[in-house]
């Protein structure tokens, strides 16, 4: 087999096999449409017994579609007994939850029920899809006035309206992704572009202008450091005019005789100030003893005021 050939058996197989995906999609989907339905109607019923009384034919509706709901799920969640390698939950078999089934005629008269409430409700929604989609027209606007007939045509048409209009949209998105690509080779083409001319005014501005501006950067540096210069020289020479005002000759005189005597003075307290440190040194190296002769000597200090003024107090007694 060429390639061709080869190509052309996967092409149809490859539909083939999406054929049956979508099948199965949409079997799926009926299923569960119908079983949200269900719950659906069923969630109605638990709220319509907590605000009003229901008829008897509504509460054996409700409970027989219930109990066969239930059965069926837990029928289902057995499985096949010959799969099973250990036994069921609390030893139930299909047989056991078969004989909870509701009665077959209650069964046939829920079923014939249960076909138009599902009915009923399905055109509910449709008709909630139909508004969704086009809240402005007359039958959203006025839903009594048009027939069923009209409205259920309106539903049907509105499919093939869907349809056409998820096609245009993936239209859009597929001319969406061919405006990006190409935007995006403009923008690197413009990107290129604009890179040349960035390089060009660059070597423009470096021949040209730089040049130019550096030689007058220099000449102006040169001057501000010149003026700069001056600057300081004509600072100093007010510095030292403001001196001379200040301090004439006779006051610099002055001055240095207060600074002798001060030269003086200062070297007078250094030279007691090293006469007590070499006696400190001289009392520190007696250590433990000169301290024990200070505290002492202290107490008896202490105590000798202390009897000094017990004689003073006792003469002006005998005064």
């Amino acid at each position: 087999m060429d390639e061709s050939g080869l190509s052309l058996t996967l092409a149809k197989e490859q539909a083939q096999a999406w054929k049956e995906v979508r099948l199965h999609k949409t079997t799926w989907l009926r299923s569960e449409i119908l079983q949200r339905v269900i719950q659906e109607l069923l969630v109605d019923y638990y709220v319509k017994t907590q605000d009003r009384n229901l008829t008897s034919e509504d509460k054996k509706f409700h409970e027989t579609l219930e109990q066969r709901l239930l059965v069926t799920e837990l029928t289902q969640l057995l499985g096949p007994s010959q799969e099973r390698e250990v036994p069921p939950l609390l030893g139930l078999e299909k047989v056991d939850l078969l004989e909870l089934m509701p009665p077959s005629e209650d069964f046939m008269w829920m079923r014939a029920r249960l076909l138009l409430e599902v009915e009923e409700q399905l055109k509910k929604k449709c008709f909630t899809l139909l508004c969704y989609h086009n809240p402005s027209s007359a039958l959203c606007l006025c839903p009594d006035s048009d027939s069923e007939t009209l409205k259920a045509a309106k539903v049907w048409n509105l499919a093939e309206v869907l349809v056409g209009e998820k096609q245009q949209c993936q239209d859009a998105k597929s001319q969406q992704k061919e405006q990006m690509v190409l935007l995006e080779k403009k923008s690197a083409t413009y990107s290129q572009v604009l890179l040349r001319c960035l390089a060009l005014l660059q070597r423009l501005l470096q021949e040209h202008r730089l040049k130019t501006q550096s030689e007058l950067d220099r000449i102006n540096a040169q001057y501000l450091e010149v003026k700069c210069s001056a600057m300081i020289l004509k600072l100093r020479m007010e510095e030292l005019k403001i001196l001379s005002d200040t301090y004439t000759d006779e006051k610099v005189e002055v001055h240095r005789l207060i600074r002798d005597r001060l030269e003086g003075a200062i070297h007078l307290q250094e030279q007691d100030m090293e006469k007590s440190r070499q006696v400190l040194n001289a009392y520190e190296v007696l250590g433990e003893e000169f301290d024990r002769l200070v505290k002492e000597y202290t107490q008896l200090k202490q105590a000798t005021e202390n009897k000094r003024w017990a004689l003073q107090e006792f003469n002006k007694a005998c005064c």
